[in-house]
């Protein structure tokens, strides 16, 4: 279901009104629009199938180049994305990192991408948010094992309330053999490398370790 633009603008008129504020003034008489298009992209996931993305795999023994896909987990790191909180739709942002364990299948690296766009392009808390992605992965693939890693910032925690700027939330949700802590540690330890590298794209590599994070 598409979201209803006319009622947005409507409903946001009446906002400005609540809160004592002339919507017919300058500054805002195309505000009521604006809040219209902007709801229509944040909330454009509402309608969309975050399965549909993991629907073309491609075979891991049968695939047209079986001799270069990969042995071990396949790790996406640094993903951007942006949702809005459901307790006081304020936005909140970060990076989503992504592994999984291939069975027989392997997915476009797009397809991940996606899936984190969709479910986070609704009313959500980031909670949810990684476990929504893990089960879809999980279930659409045949994946051994899938580890969903997020830290993002939240507005209603830098913008209102104790007002903590700095502060970032770090959420994980595991599926598969990546349930186990051991397992995953090693991804656990190549997503913080990669996440330095996103947060600082001139830090280098610490010593006695090559730029992807693993040991030299």
């Amino acid at each position: 279901m598409a979201v209803d633009r006319d009622r947005v603008a409507s409903l946001t008129r009446e906002l400005l009104l609540a809160i004592g504020e002339d919507p017919e003034r300058p500054g805002l008489k195309q505000t009521p629009a604006r809040m219209a298009d902007l709801y229509a992209e944040f909330f454009a996931g509402l309608g969309e199938d975050p399965g549909a993305p993991l629907a073309h795999t491609i075979s891991v023994s049968h695939g047209p180049a079986p001799d270069t896909l990969p042995s071990g987990a396949v790790l996406l790191r640094g993903i951007r994305f942006r949702s809005v909180c459901e307790h006081h739709l304020l936005p909140f942002a970060g990076h989503a990192h992504i592994a999984y364990l291939p069975g027989e299948q392997v997915v476009g690296l797009g397809a991940l991408v996606k899936v984190v766009e969709i479910l986070a392009s609704r009313p959500q808390v980031q909670e949810r948010l990684g476990e929504q992605v893990a089960d879809a992965i999980a279930s659409h693939l045949d994946a051994q094992g899938v580890l969903v890693v997020m830290d993002a910032v939240h507005g209603c925690v830098t913008m209102r309330g104790g007002r903590q700027t700095e502060a970032s939330t770090l959420t994980i949700a595991a599926r598969g053999v990546y349930t186990d802590p051991v397992a995953r540690a090693e991804l656990i330890a190549l997503i913080g490398a990669g996440a330095r590298s996103v947060a600082d794209p001139v830090a280098q590599p610490a010593e006695g370790h090559d730029a992807s994070g693993t040991t030299a």
